[in-house]
């Protein structure tokens, strides 16, 4: 059962799918006390409470290895792993390692330390996504060492799986808008298997992979790399990490951006909504594009589903297009307008009876190779956002709902409704917030850069951020644009802007629009 993702990768997996022909086979508050060992770190900033064998560790850098999920970067990446606590609440317990990878800054001109990234999800592994986005980040480079890392509980970072290939293929055939009661027991089934495949492989982790600590996780690197503040690019679902972060460590900010903003205002069925009402408008100005009416487009493509929901379409694979992987494969085009054409293709397959591009679309989005792995990051993102949110709609109450969710969008709105209730559903470990503190006084400018044309992250949270973090911290910068995120999507404006901001301490002004 695939939330939408907030992420990068989606965006750039988006810029893919042009090329698919056919489908392949927690700590809640800062309770932590300073051991006796406790020292600071020879980088400055606010003290951790953490003991000198955490805070003062060398970090042992050497060449990245292949992964399941990606090959071995270029021999410009090392890889090194970070100790870190366990458990905030006890500094001098049990560690877990956090994978880190960097390249080494190429400029001639004098070096401003590290710059942190994390491309969302959450459960996005930072390893395996900066070589591939390193290019996009070349200016950057040229006075920073560009640095990420895999979260706690994400790929090489104590990954959780909850199930294996077999048994992820087996669930697509669940139906993510149950129209019946026997399909509502199906559902609600599912979704209490894969919490108790979590609990069962992540063990006591599962209770400890929060944002906050994650944020925590952020702050103690910075303290290792030996960098007095922390630079920081945060997309996507990176954007709450780095407001989490600056509210946990204000003085400890040094200049953070986050693009693609999630909107730290609202819980669990807020974000639903948020997302219903942004990848409608994305499905909008989609249909525009081709000529066509929104409304009467809309309704083509509800019909086209309906039908696929009574009778799945085949495809090329021999492996079947039923209704949910159909919403899927819509839902990833639309995380960047050049997708647009997949979109066309695959929906015109679909209406003669073909279902191998939306399939293959879905795939994509559910990180699926032609061998039939899936990566990770699902499991991930369950586990961290269930940690995260303290909200839990019943099946009562998400059914209730059913009607606001479809009005807004007659497409993703039952898909997201349902999800509301099924996402979380009988989660093994209690939620910790209603919504995320970012409320940073006392902390340096913050860029937040918002797209009106975003489906995963939409527009209206970029000034909702900017607000929560604080007068004269939160900076709002607006592109007009579409697909999720702004920086390297093609406006000079924008790219300029958060360039200047990183490289020379320069801030916009509050409110500046790249059209």
């Amino acid at each position: 059962m695939p939330r939408f993702v907030r992420s990068a990768a989606l965006a750039a997996a988006a810029l893919l799918v042009a090329g698919c022909s056919g489908a392949g086979d927690g700590a809640a508050t800062d309770d932590s006390k300073p051991s006796a060992t406790a020292s600071s770190s020879s980088a400055g900033g606010e003290g951790s409470g953490l003991p000198a064998s955490l805070t003062s560790q060398k970090l042992d850098w050497g060449r990245c290895r292949a992964t399941a999920d990606a090959p071995a970067p270029g021999g410009d990446w090392q890889c090194a792993t970070l100790k870190v606590p366990l458990d905030y609440a006890k500094p001098d317990g049990e560690t877990i390692g956090i994978a880190l990878i960097r390249a080494r800054s190429t400029g001639k001109d004098e070096r401003m330390g590290s710059l942190l990234f994390n491309f969302g999800g959450p459960g996005g592994s930072g390893v395996s996504m900066l070589p591939s986005f390193a290019n996009q980040y070349g200016k950057l480079r040229e006075r920073y060492d560009l640095v990420s890392f895999d979260p706690r509980g994400v790929a090489a970072s104590e990954g959780v799986r909850c199930r294996s290939d077999k048994e992820l293929q087996t669930a697509e055939s669940v139906d993510l808008t149950p129209d019946t009661a026997a399909e509502e027991k199906t559902y609600f089934k599912d979704a209490d298997d894969f919490g108790t495949g979590c609990e069962r492989d992540a063990g006591k982790l599962l209770a400890h992979v929060s944002t906050e600590e994650a944020a925590r996780d952020m702050d103690l690197t910075r303290q290792v790399l030996g960098d007095d503040k922390l630079h920081y690019f945060g997309i996507s679902y990176g954007t709450e990490l780095g407001g989490v972060y600056a509210h946990l460590f204000p003085k400890n900010t040094g200049r953070l951006v986050l693009d693609a903003v999630v909107d730290p205002s609202v819980g669990a069925v807020g974000h639903a909504e948020n997302q219903t009402r942004g990848f409608q408008r994305a499905l909008d100005n989609y249909l525009k594009s081709t000529g066509q009416d929104p409304k009467q487009g809309t309704q083509k493509i509800v019909a086209l589903l309906k039908g696929i929901d009574a009778k799945p379409l085949p495809t090329s694979s021999g492996r079947q297009l039923n209704q949910s992987l159909a919403i899927i494969g819509i839902t990833v085009t639309l995380y960047s307008q050049q997708s647009w054409p997949s979109l066309t293709s695959a929906l015109q397959a679909a209406e003669a009876g073909d279902g191998t591009e939306l399939l293959a679309l879905a795939d994509y989005y559910n990180e699926r190779d032609a061998s039939g792995h899936y990566s990770t990051q699902s499991h991930s993102q369950r586990a961290i956002s269930c940690l995260d949110d303290k909200e839990r709609p019943t099946p009562e109450e998400a059914e209730q709902r059913l009607a606001r969710f479809r009005q807004i969008s007659p497409v993703f709105g039952p898909f997201l409704g349902w999800d509301t209730a099924g996402w979380c559903h009988d989660w093994p470990v209690q939620g910790l917030n209603e919504t995320p503190d970012v409320s940073a006084p006392g902390a340096a400018p913050i860029l937040v850069v918002g797209n009106t044309g975003d489906p995963a992250t939409p527009y209206e949270g970029a000034r909702k951020m900017a607000d929560e973090l604080g007068e004269g911290v939160g900076v709002e910068l607006t592109w007009k644009g579409e697909g999720h995120g702004a920086y390297g999507s093609g406006s000079d404006c924008v790219d300029g802007a958060v360039n200047d901001y990183l490289l020379d301490g320069t801030v916009p002004k509050d409110g500046k629009v790249c059209s």
